[in-house]
């Protein structure tokens, strides 16, 4: 009887459609958001289900529960909460493309409140934690960089500040180590140009990584090669200049010598307005 009964319903629904669509429509929109919330958990009990899922080492579980609160209670203070524990969650599962997504979510959702700073912490260190080698694309520690930075730039008193900084030079060394091994390479196949393109590179805007003093005797070893003694005699005068007691500067001096010249500054070089604060060409 049951199911008889259901099915005379579902015919007369139908009529009912075909002669008033409209207002079966709006029934129906009414129904369907009924349904859609009949379900529905209190906000803090699917919060503290994913706490507890997350103190279990349940991290899935954990972030699946923090989406729920998200949905079922959108724009609250639970869903905001829920939010950036998703991100957190997503970032120890080492998902992080869906840190980064989802942390970016939180940042437009709420942009002036008091976990922004770690949200855009938790996004920064996804870039960080990709950086690879430097044989390698360096798009993510360029990435991890420009993250940092933002939170040295609008959060410069947050609890992440300093350890943003320490990775800023970080990853501006690695990006120097890469120009560095793609200059190298150049060297060896004797595309000078192409090699002082890239020495310039660190020259000019990493001379505060490790990598300056090699790449000053580079451009020593490169200027030589081309027969540019003066612009090879200035590097090696900046690279004494600058850092004395380095070994680079040590083979620059003999290098040169070698060949009966010595370190001499250029002062109309770009290397030396470079290193007095000047524009390069």
């Amino acid at each position: 009887m049951e199911l008889r009964r259901r099915r005379w319903s579902g015919v007369l629904a139908a009529v009912v459609l075909i002669a008033g669509g409209f207002a079966l429509s709006a029934c129906r929109s009414t129904e369907g958001t009924k349904a859609a919330y009949e379900d529905d958990q209190p906000a803090g009990e699917l919060y503290n289900k994913g706490l507890a899922y997350m103190n279990a080492g349940k991290l899935q579980d954990a972030i699946k529960n923090f989406n729920e609160v998200d949905r079922q209670h959108p724009y609250s203070e639970w869903a905001r909460k829920s939010l950036i524990m998703s991100t957190y969650a997503s970032y120890r599962r080492g998902k992080y493309e869906d840190t980064i997504q989802t942390g970016q979510r939180y940042l437009t959702l709420y942009p002036g409140t008091e976990d922004a700073a770690y949200a855009q912490y938790l996004i920064a260190q996804s870039y960080y934690s990709r950086i690879p080698d430097v044989t390698r694309d360096q798009d993510s520690t360029k990435k991890a960089m420009a993250a940092m930075q933002e939170i040295v730039d609008q959060y410069p008193d947050s609890e992440y500040a300093d350890d943003a900084r320490a990775k800023i030079i970080q990853t501006r060394d690695q990006l120097a180590g890469k120009e560095m091994q793609v200059g190298r390479y150049y060297l060896e196949q004797r595309e000078y140009i192409a090699a002082v393109n890239r020495f310039k590179t660190v020259v000019s805007d990493y001379q505060d990584t490790r990598h300056v003093e090699e790449a000053l005797y580079r451009l020593v070893e490169a200027n030589l090669a081309m027969g540019l003694s003066s612009e090879a005699q200035t590097a090696a005068a900046v690279l004494g200049h600058n850092f004395p007691d380095s070994e680079w500067y040590d083979r620059a001096y003999k290098r040169l010598g070698a060949g009966g010249m010595q370190p001499e500054s250029n002062s109309g070089s770009w290397i030396s307005r470079v290193f007095s604060g000047g524009k390069t060409s």
